[in-house]
């Protein structure tokens, strides 16, 4: 049985793996009683397919849970049956919003117009809350240099009030994250060479121009900066979890 303090297992595990490679926190990690059970949640985004890669070689029947908002680039659509395919992913879940849900909420699709936050709820933050009942840990693929208060992001973060986050990729330069991609000659998301380095919805990310932030896109002309699936009871989560 899993000690439920999430405190002291995040504490214990952050010192186990404080020498760790990336690959090799993500190897132990899926098997790490500690842990329990995991699943990797990915956007299939611009950087996504790194950690995927690293999946596909240390345990390709990881569950991958992928949030399909019904307002996706069609190119990440296609990105995601391409790059599963390529790597061998044999459990990757397709993650919807509740149709009876959505119809209530937001009929016409509008919602993202004149609430933003609401609309990563409902397609987002409760369609992976759901999708993640069953699980004790999941991996994510944040990153320290990502900026805000991911600046001291360890390699395990405790999620209140029953699991825990993985961040392999914590400690990531961005050179890091391209020589990956370079070196094991992986896909890029094709909507990153036309100017979008952070990907999300469609209504809501634009191109970035030079000099921009990578993730100045997203959201533009509002303050909002985070997706919804950093939510947790009802408050935005932008950096390390509190207790």
């Amino acid at each position: 049985m899993l000690d439920q303090s999430l405190d002291i297992r995040a504490e214990r595990l952050n010192e186990r793996y404080r020498h760790h490679a990336a690959t090799e926190v993500l190897r132990r990690a899926v098997t790490d009683p500690d842990l329990g059970k995991v699943a990797l949640v990915s956007s299939f985004g611009a950087e996504s397919v790194v950690l995927l890669h690293m999946v596909s070689i240390v345990a390709p029947g990881l569950p991958v849970l992928f949030i399909d908002t019904q307002m996706l680039f069609p190119e990440t659509l296609e990105y995601q049956r391409e790059v599963s395919a390529k790597l061998g992913l044999t459990d990757v879940r397709v993650i919807r919003a509740d149709e009876a849900q959505v119809s209530r909420l937001d009929p016409d699709g509008t919602l993202h117009q004149f609430n933003q936050d609401a609309c990563c709820d409902l397609r987002k933050t409760v369609p992976l809350e759901t999708a993640l009942s069953g699980f004790d840990a999941w991996i994510t693929g944040r990153k320290r240099f990502q900026g805000g208060q991911r600046t001291d992001l360890d390699f395990f973060e405790p999620e209140p009030p029953l699991r825990l986050r993985v961040n392999p990729l914590a400690h990531w330069r961005m050179e890091d994250v391209q020589t990956y991609m370079t070196e094991n000659n992986l896909p890029r998301h094709p909507l990153v060479a036309k100017g979008y380095p952070s990907i999300g919805c469609a209504p809501c990310t634009s191109p970035v121009k030079p000099g921009e932030d990578p993730r100045a896109g997203r959201w533009r002309g509002s303050d909002k900066s985070e997706c919804g699936i950093h939510f947790i009871g009802g408050r935005m989560v932008r950096g390390k979890v509190p207790a």
